[in-house]
């Protein structure tokens, strides 16, 4: 079972990828044919001449985006880098481990944890293993960073299930136009509306439970404690505060005409960025694209493109590229601290 699990989501993986590539140029493809000069080259050319064709007017969408568009997402992307350094320091005092190690030093390998897992996908692997090397060079354990990470993927659920739920009763008829993609997403507003109060109820239970001081769960020798209200409490904050800065770099790159306004954006960026790491696909590339032509249909293609070329390259590729020096430095320290110990070693 287990080898067949392993083929099994790369396999979904994959579909999901074709699928969503399939649909988007699709829908690129028919957007750029509006303009009549662009749809007869379009009729003339090959697949390959037809794809520089549609790059080319998302590059004229790029250009239109204002440079107070790119600042006040550089400043969401910042934003948001800053709440997911607050993940790892919230799981550090649910371990009561966070003196001694500093806001910067947590901050650095928050960003390096994000930047590879985001962009490689398998989040809690890849992610784990980062911290894995950060954290025990501070003098955690293995079963201390494994709880961190474990916090640190439920902080990140917590406040997806706060958003999305306040999408729901706000916004309900978001998920009606997710039943062109399959017709189990077409919820009528008052059925989107009650699960989003049911959400919200759980997010409540979730704070009874540490208000009553829930007793730890112990399986042998592990023991995992429920997380405190001081712990609950940062979590309210920073988990929707990461979401509203990495939709908020989406939000400010679309062009203000056809704009459905920030909410929706915030919704169709948790629908397709939540799909996109269920996929295990890097970046949710395609599967955002599909979501987000999905809810907001009077929005051009193109733009939305352009808008989640941007997301991408704030996002994701300045961070990888900014974070691989970071690890070969990291590591390289490491490497001359074992060296300097072996060597003051005393030899029998």
């Amino acid at each position: 079972m287990k080898r067949i699990l392993d083929f099994f989501w790369p396999a979904v993986g994959l579909i999901a990828v074709i699928w969503s590539v399939k649909l988007l140029y699709e829908k690129l493809l028919s957007e750029a044919a509006v303009d009549e000069k662009v749809r007869s080259i379009l009729e003339q050319g090959s697949l390959w001449s037809d794809i520089k064709t549609i790059a080319a007017v998302i590059g004229d969408k790029l250009s239109d985006i204002p440079a107070h568009g790119y600042l006040l997402a550089g400043l969401s992307t910042l934003l948001a880098y800053a709440a997911l350094a607050w993940y790892d320091r919230i799981a550090l005092i649910h371990l009561k481990r966070e003196r001694g190690i500093s806001w910067l030093y947590i901050s650095v390998c928050s960003f390096v944890t994000y930047a590879l897992s985001h962009n490689i996908g398998a989040t809690v692997f890849s992610g784990g293993m980062v911290r894995y090397r950060a954290y025990t060079a501070k003098g955690l354990s293995a079963p201390e960073v494994a709880v961190l990470v474990a916090l640190c993927s439920y902080t990140f659920a917590f406040g997806t299930i706060i958003l999305l739920a306040l999408v729901l009763i706000g916004e309900p008829h978001i998920l009606m136009p997710l039943g062109s993609i399959s017709p189990h997403f077409a919820l009528s507003e008052t059925f989107a509306r009650t699960i989003g109060f049911v959400l919200l109820g759980l997010c409540a239970l979730y704070t009874i439970g540490s208000w009553r001081r829930f007793p730890p769960l112990r399986i042998r020798s592990f023991e995992l404690m429920y997380p405190r209200l001081n712990v609950v409490a940062r979590q309210y904050i920073a988990a929707p505060l990461e979401l509203i800065g990495a939709a908020g770099i989406i939000y400010f790159a679309l062009p203000e005409q056809g704009n459905p306004g920030f909410f929706i954006v915030l919704g169709a960026f948790l629908l397709s960025f939540s799909a996109g790491l269920l996929s295990q696909v890097p970046g949710g590339v395609g599967v955002m694209e599909a979501v987000f032509l999905a809810v907001m249909p009077g929005m051009p293609a193109t733009a939305v493109f352009a808008a989640l070329l941007v997301w991408r390259l704030f996002y994701l590729i300045i961070p990888l590229a900014m974070s691989v020096p970071v690890i070969l430095l990291f590591e390289r320290a490491q490497l001359a601290k074992a060296s300097a110990a072996k060597t003051e070693t005393p030899t029998s």
